[in-house]
């Protein structure tokens, strides 16, 4: 049977973490490959609202129609007060309105560098911490470049601006992906610095071991990131942060109970929520992964990412009928990215609705020509329709890209079979230059 392919899951810790890793998993109607970790930039934090309690309404204060107090000593109690209210009945009588009640302070953001005190220093900690979150880097400089001016022995704002340097550079984040990087070089001696006035600063830590990834220094990674989560165990960052990297590094059950407890120390983050089913993904446990993905959902309902997460999760357990609004709204939200477009036209295809699943399948190839799954999604859909020559040329791309896919390989295998069916069946030599397996300029390309 051709192997069709849903793309990837993503596994994304929080905006603060800038730290985005996307995992290969391959659900049942592929071939078994091993997971590539890829970490992609950031998308903003997503959070839950504050939910608060209001503040008692101050009592009313006295109507201004009231008439002064007679014969009353300085300091006493108004004896007459309520008589004279009520014998003023010409006197039109408005309502008092309560005094409004402060709002509240913004909630400290999960992951931040903020301690939630009200020193000056840490109000811009907390102030970069929202912009960072945010997506708006330029605020979160200046706040963490104040922080600094105000506290130069705290870490901390040392910490929030190889942040946002990180986030506003054009390095590759993915695992491995920048050995020897200048940048990256510069940063994680900054980081260094910043350890130096507080060696047991957890956040450090994390950073340390993010840019150890990028490096792809995965066993110096892994014990910075262990190092945070012994110095913070009850840091949802810390722990998503470390589960990250576990995944990163081809050690998934690891990383779930990292990941678990992220989610449970974060109970109200979609995107810890989306780590862990993910992860759960990876180790065959769909309906937990489902479970985690429809969780998340509801949290962040307008997240394009969390709803290809749940409609690929459901094409793994066969529920096309539910994985089809998913993704669709995946794509309504996100319509230029490749992998959702792509999940969706495997849906398509086990729909039976071939015309979409091959047109979709098409514009998926057209965002990313880099997308191996869609080349394989392309070419399942085109062999179901007959088009074996097309098909052929659609796998070979997706082998091209990556020449040890099994999925690739796999296919191309079945397709000269079916191939060879077919020439059977007309009676036609294998070579005969109009055979559909005979080459041609087209094939070539």
């Amino acid at each position: 049977m051709l192997r069709f392919c849903s793309s990837r899951a993503h596994l994304t810790p929080s905006r603060a973490a800038w730290f985005a890793l996307g995992t290969s998993v391959l659900l049942s109607a592929c071939a078994s490959a091993s997971p590539v970790a890829a970490i992609s930039s950031p998308s903003p934090a997503v959070t839950s609202a504050t939910a608060g309690t209001s503040a008692a309404a101050p009592e009313p204060k006295p109507l201004p129609s009231a008439p002064q107090c007679a014969n009353a000593a300085p300091g006493a109690a108004c004896p007459d007060t309520k008589a004279a209210v009520s014998a003023a009945p010409s006197q039109p009588q408005r309502e008092s309105t309560p005094e409004t009640a402060p709002a509240p302070e913004p909630k400290a953001v999960q992951g931040g560098l903020s301690r939630g005190s009200s020193e000056p220093a840490d109000l811009e900690l907390a102030a970069g911490d929202r912009a960072y979150q945010n997506d708006d880097l330029a605020a979160a400089k200046a706040h963490y470049e104040k922080a600094r001016q105000l506290a130069a022995k705290d870490p901390a704002p040392l910490v929030g601006l190889v942040r946002v340097a990180l986030a506003s550079s054009d390095v590759p984040t993915d695992y491995a992906a920048a050995p020897k990087n200048a940048t990256v070089l510069a940063l994680l001696r900054k980081v260094d610095a910043a350890l130096k006035l507080d060696e047991a600063y957890a956040p450090a830590y994390v950073e340390r071991g993010r840019l150890l990834l990028i490096l792809g220094s995965a066993p110096e990674a892994l014990s910075a990131l262990d190092r945070a989560q012994r110095l913070a165990p009850d840091d949802a960052e810390t722990q998503s942060a470390l589960g990250v990297a576990l995944l990163a590094t081809g050690k998934p059950a690891e990383a779930l109970t990292r990941l678990r407890r992220a989610a449970e120390l974060d109970p109200d983050n979609a995107e810890r929520l989306t780590n862990l089913g993910t992860a759960h993904l990876i180790q065959g446990e769909v309906p937990e992964a489902v479970r985690a993905f429809s969780r998340a959902v509801t949290l962040a309902p307008n997240d394009a990412k969390v709803h290809g997460d749940l409609g690929a999760a459901y094409l793994a357990l066969n529920q096309t009928a539910k994985a089809l609004p998913e993704l669709d709204r995946a794509v309504a939200l996100a319509p230029d990215r490749a992998t959702y477009v792509s999940n969706l036209s495997y849906a398509y295809f086990l729909a039976g609705q071939l015309e979409l699943a091959i047109s979709t399948a098409t514009k998926a190839t057209k965002l990313d020509p880099k997308l191996g799954s869609a080349w394989i999604n392309l070419g399942t859909a085109l062999a179901k329709k007959g088009d074996l020559p097309a098909a052929e040329r659609a796998y070979q791309r997706a082998l091209a890209l990556d020449p040890s896919d099994p999925r690739a390989k796999a296919n191309l295998a079945e397709l000269a079979e079916m191939k060879g069916e077919k020439h059977d069946k007309r009676g036609a030599a294998p070579n005969a230059p109009n055979a559909p397996n005979a080459p041609n300029a087209t094939d070539k390309k």
